[in-house]
């Protein structure tokens, strides 16, 4: 696993540029300063979603539990008092805990006026947003998102670690069948299990408090926080009308797996890794006849 791939990292980018490099070409970049000038920069922390929203009772999900295994779609495994919850990532300690797509606007609409979307990323997504807490070291396992849209994630308080994959390392990365995510350790590859590993390249990033990331569509991402902080994520529709159907497919073959799961347990989860085992080994065959032939 090769993670040597440098992401651009741009300041005072305009729409124009930023459409024509990235988001027409579907290239990762890092971008500065898309917080300037808003209202989340001088007043967004814990403490201030503790005195905002301290009282609203949050989905939590634990990363202990063996069912995230089983498909991508989970539910959570507990709910508590936002404050409690901001309280267990302040400490800066490792914790399973964490929150995902949660939609914070909902409660309290008159934050999304504090961190509206950035002007580059508008479009009909533009008023839904969703935030992501975790603590030190809490990991976000290995997938790419269900929609397929394109992402703009944008980093507060506490730097976070961001590891990224293109689609056409769907197959090397050990893709489940029927669904958006692999098993593998992306901190500890093995590479006696999995070989295919060896010819992935992805990109290595951290983003500093203020960073966003673009991230399109399909792109798979593996994430760490380094330090107990939260983010931003706005979305934008598939450039492509075949991207923009693949992600509906996603939509309507993964209950279908959870179904199968649900019925056949932990055989259909071994069957699913046989597959996605088979799959990258026929690959691996047919990269060394290739070698061969042009030798």
């Amino acid at each position: 696993m090769d993670l040597s791939l440098k992401a651009d990292v741009v300041r005072n980018i305009s729409t124009e540029e930023f459409n024509r490099k990235y988001l027409k070409t579907q290239t990762p970049v890092v971008i500065k300063g898309l917080t300037e000038n808003t209202i989340s920069a001088q007043k967004w922390s814990l403490d201030y979603f503790k005195e905002k929203m301290g009282n609203v009772k949050v989905d939590v999900f634990d990363n202990r539990n063996p069912k995230g295994s089983a498909s991508a779609f989970t539910s959570a495994d507990l709910k508590m008092n936002f404050s409690e919850f901001l309280n267990i990532i302040a400490k800066n300690e490792y914790t399973h805990f964490r929150i995902f797509l949660f939609n914070l606007f909902k409660f309290n609409p008159g934050l999304r006026e504090e961190y509206p979307c950035p002007e580059l990323f508008k479009g009909i997504l533009d008023k839904t947003a969703h935030m992501f807490f975790g603590g030190k070291d809490t990991k976000v396992r290995i997938h790419y998102d269900v929609d397929m849209s394109n992402v703009l994630l944008t980093q507060f308080g506490g730097k976070k670690r961001v590891v990224l994959f293109a689609p056409e390392y769907r197959d090397l990365l050990y893709c489940l069948p029927l669904n958006t995510y692999s098993l593998i350790n992306v901190d500890n590859p093995d590479y006696e299990k999995y070989p295919g590993l060896r010819y992935v390249k992805g990109y290595d990033i951290i983003l500093e408090p203020g960073d966003s990331i673009f991230m399109p569509s399909g792109y798979w991402h593996y994430m760490t926080y380094l330090e107990g902080g939260f983010s931003v994520s706005y979305r934008k529709i598939a450039t492509t009308f075949k991207t923009q159907l693949e992600g509906l497919f996603n939509f309507m073959i993964i209950p279908f797996d959870k179904l199968l799961i649900k019925m056949a347990g932990d055989k259909w989860l071994e069957t699913k890794k046989q597959i996605a085992e088979k799959r990258v080994n026929r690959l691996l065959n047919e990269k060394q006849l290739r070698t061969v032939i042009n030798a």
